[in-house]
């Protein structure tokens, strides 16, 4: 379990503690903003190097 989740749970933190003042239900938006995160819904990195490793095995 070497997956690096740090900008994917503060993403969702941030997104979780938005819905939470919206909703004026601050604790339950943090725990989902920690499981969307945890998920890695937003791990945009990732998916990024696999398209860029695509790019130069296509090329050889």
């Amino acid at each position: 379990m070497s997956k690096d989740n740090g900008s994917s749970i503060s993403i969702g933190l941030c997104l979780g503690v938005t819905f939470g003042l919206i909703f004026d239900n601050l604790t339950l938006g943090i725990a989902i903003g920690v499981a969307i995160g945890a998920a890695g819904i937003f791990d945009s990195k990732k998916r990024k190097n696999k398209e860029g490793e695509k790019k130069w095995s296509e090329k050889d």
